[in-house]
């Protein structure tokens, strides 16, 4: 394991993830970072967070902090990934973020070509670690056939009637909910709606439900087109959500109006930091001339950090930024251009700082 030396690191959002990630550098890597926010929360104090106003619309003032740091760690919604992510690459600041959205990931993308510095996007959980895990379980195989990759940020005691609360971004949920999903069938890139695909779940003797949503698999499914059979995500819930969410999409037809559909969601689901993230990732191929599966499970949950309570999904989210943002850092990734998440390696991830959180991905 290697601290981050010589990286001057500003992160973008104040919110529950980029405080977290805030604090796991303080903690983990004795760093001092620059925390930028419209309304950025008081440091307390602390020397090793220093907070400062800014509104990434301000094209000057966006340009001056970024000029201030070798390393921007975008932690705002998806929709202000391209526009952070072109200031950056204009003035050869190293970019990483946690978006989830497919098209902001394209628009980075095509950015990389003439980009001095690197430009990584989605380094959280899903897109993020399950692409790490599911390129890892791919290699196990001779001939790898299937590849179901399963994630969910889950309330552990949602009893509400959607079966849910939100443990992260409400933007992000509506996001992968009304968008086309990426997958692999029959050895053919294809697109699939989201909260198709329906399936039930038993994991250690308790139930869910899991479908499709969009984004959840980055670009696995570039890397792996023409290496495996059938490859997909959904994510998990609790059983009785997905059919509460479609009645609210397409029978009330919210989908057409995402706005109201925001402001439904806000005022009737809680917010919960009683959470558990649930990861099952399931590979099938030839492996020494038979048919081989390997199955590997997670549950992961909420701990301290810095003296402060954090949920599993902070924390899991927060420890995949920096996991990839250390294997940059010390030379075990391209420094230029746009890097996959893929490119890391799950032993090389286990091997960082945050190296911990990911144990029992291990075998």
């Amino acid at each position: 394991m290697m601290k981050l030396t010589g990286q001057s690191i500003l992160i973008l959002g104040a919110g529950k993830i980029g405080s977290t990630i805030a604090d796991m550098l303080a903690e983990l890597h004795s760093a001092t970072v620059t925390l930028a926010d419209m309304q950025p929360p008081s440091a307390g104090g602390d020397p090793q967070i220093r907070t400062v106003q800014l509104d990434i619309q301000d094209d000057a003032a966006l340009a001056g902090v970024l000029q201030q740091h070798s390393l921007v760690i975008n932690a705002l919604p998806f929709f202000c990934a391209a526009r952070v992510a072109q200031a950056a690459a204009q003035h050869g600041v190293h970019y990483f973020d946690l978006t989830e959205d497919v098209a902001a990931m394209r628009a980075i993308q095509s950015m990389a070509p003439q980009a001095r510095s690197v430009l990584m996007p989605q380094c959280g959980l899903a897109p993020g670690l399950i692409s790490i895990l599911g390129s890892h379980l791919a290699q196990q195989f001779d001939e790898p056939f299937d590849l179901q990759l399963r994630v969910g940020a889950l309330s552990r005691h949602a009893t509400n009637a959607l079966r849910y609360h939100f443990t992260w971004s409400v933007d992000g949920v509506i996001n992968e909910y009304c968008k086309p999903c990426n997958t692999i069938a029959n050895g053919q890139p294809v697109l699939v709606p989201p909260l198709e695909g329906m399936e039930t779940l038993v994991l250690d003797g308790e139930t869910f439900e899991a479908f499709n949503t969009s984004g959840g698999l980055g670009t696995l499914c570039e890397t792996l087109q023409g290496r495996v059979r059938n490859l997909n995500y959904k994510t998990i819930r609790h059983p009785g959500h997905r059919d509460a969410m479609h009645l609210l999409l397409h029978g009330l037809r919210l989908i057409e109006r995402r706005d109201l559909l925001r402001q439904v969601l806000e005022g009737a689901i809680p917010h919960s930091r009683d959470d558990m993230v649930v990861i099952a990732a399931m590979a099938s191929g030839m492996h020494g001339g038979r048919l081989e599966q390997i199955t590997r499970t997670a549950r992961i949950f909420g701990a301290p950090l810095r003296g402060k309570q954090r949920t599993a999904i902070e924390l899991i989210t927060a420890a995949g930024m920096l996991g990839a943002v250390e294997l940059f850092a010390t030379g075990q990734l391209p420094q230029q251009g746009f890097v996959r998440q893929e490119q890391c390696t799950l032993t090389a991830l286990l091997g960082t700082c945050v190296g911990s959180y990911f144990q029992s991905l291990a075998s």
